[in-house]
């Protein structure tokens, strides 16, 4: 009996699971570790959205199996969003399909139209699933920057003229996890030429839409006229609503991808629970005074974490979007690697940040934090981290 899975083989081991299973174990033996790893909100939903999932819920006929495409009310919901965030007009019926998270979407796309011997081209560092959802689907994975720059269009063409054979997707994430990168919409206007030019599809990650700093929006590709000829979209609620273990996310914008992704799904899936995408319905149509309440949140504490590190000796440069901070790491510890570096943070500081490397090879050099705790942990992360370096004999002119 053959134990050497084709789709197994090709997975290297998480090592950002090496540094989760580090917290765990100091949880367990009663540690206090201060956790800014995972990109996991730390605040509740709406009430109204609560309220909306137990309404539902408690309805005798909302039990049984759902729709895998999404309610059709939820797709609507989801249209008239971009109708007046982007300005973008969706048909609900053949361009919209919820799915159970971002992660889950991306993966089932990948498995609709990649297979043995396709090349993706993919950010580097980027979100795991960007790469291995193809991978896992048998495709093969090009780096590019994640830095919009003209590097990266250079990149672009550089792909297009040595791959074989050529790639015929692109994955792009702006604002960027784990880079907090963001781009303008002339950026995604070159883009959408280019891709039309090599006849290239291209998968949006709009995850962080509305985590954005400083007055400056993000912008959708969809906003690009004729973009959907070419690109599909993704988004979630997990962090504009504070719904990230429920599991609702949407892909938006070209047809024929729509539609390759919605057949897979009906294979693999009946859709999440309906009170839930009844309650997602809630969250989209009604009030909006939580998305910016959370905006403000996280750019407090965005502001705070630039603040206390620095005093600790660790210079973080300030994202512009999103709910993380790309940290390089301090100059004094460079030498120890991201990995390494997270591990002794999370020994000697007691807070867990992630290893850059995790999110592929040019993520070496940073870490990752996440702005999953209130001010008065972060302050607290601040002077453990302080505390740690000074043992080192490093002060905070060191870093």
């Amino acid at each position: 009996m053959d134990d050497e899975f084709y789709r197994i083989k090709r997975l290297p081991p998480y090592v950002i699971a090496e540094v989760n299973g580090m917290r765990a174990a100091a949880r367990t033996a009663g540690r206090d570790i201060i956790d800014l790893g995972m990109g996991n909100p730390d605040l509740p939903p709406p009430p109204h959205v609560i309220e909306k999932l137990c309404e539902v819920a408690s309805k005798p006929d909302a039990h049984g199996y759902s729709q895998s495409k999404g309610i059709p009310g939820l797709r609507k919901a989801q249209a008239n969003y971009y109708g007046r965030r982007f300005g973008v007009e969706l048909d609900p019926e053949s361009e919209v399909v919820v799915t159970m998270g971002s992660k889950e979407g991306l993966a089932s796309l990948a498995t609709a139209i990649t297979g043995p011997g396709d090349v993706v081209l993919a950010p580097n560092p980027s979100y795991p699933i960007h790469t291995f959802g193809f991978i896992i689907a048998g495709a093969t994975i090009r780096s590019v920057p994640t830095t919009p720059d003209e590097n990266y269009f250079a990149s672009l063409e550089r792909a297009m003229a040595f791959t074989v054979p050529r790639p015929s997707i692109l994955v792009v994430n702006y604002p960027s996890n784990p880079t907090a990168e963001t781009v303008d919409l002339p950026f995604y206007e070159r883009l959408v030429a280019w891709a039309k030019e090599n006849k290239v599809w291209i998968i949006s990650d709009l995850a962080y839409s509305e985590l954005y700093y400083d007055g400056k929006p993000t912008v959708s590709i969809l906003q690009v006229p004729g973009a959907k000829d070419v690109a599909v979209e993704f988004t979630s609620l997990s962090k504009t609503y504070s719904m990230a273990g429920w599991r609702i996310g949407f892909a938006v914008g070209n047809r024929k991808l729509i539609a390759a992704m919605t057949r897979v799904k009906s294979y693999l899936d009946y859709g999440a629970f309906t009170p839930i995408q009844a309650a997602a319905c809630a969250a989209l149509n009604g009030p909006q005074d939580i998305v910016e309440k959370n905006r403000q949140l996280y750019h407090k504490r965005r502001d705070v974490l630039v603040e206390v590190m620095g005093r600790a000796g660790w210079d973080i440069p300030p994202p512009p979007a999103s709910m993380f901070a790309w940290a390089p790491l301090p100059k004094a510890f460079a030498h120890l690697g991201s990995l390494e570096f997270s591990k002794q943070m999370l020994l000697h500081a007691e807070v867990a940040v992630a290893p850059g490397v995790g999110y592929g090879e040019d993520g070496e050099g940073y870490v990752r934090i996440a702005l999953v705790e209130n001010e008065q942990r972060l302050r607290q992360a601040a002077r453990n981290i302080k505390r740690w370096f000074q043992s080192m004999g490093h002060n905070s002119d060191a870093a």
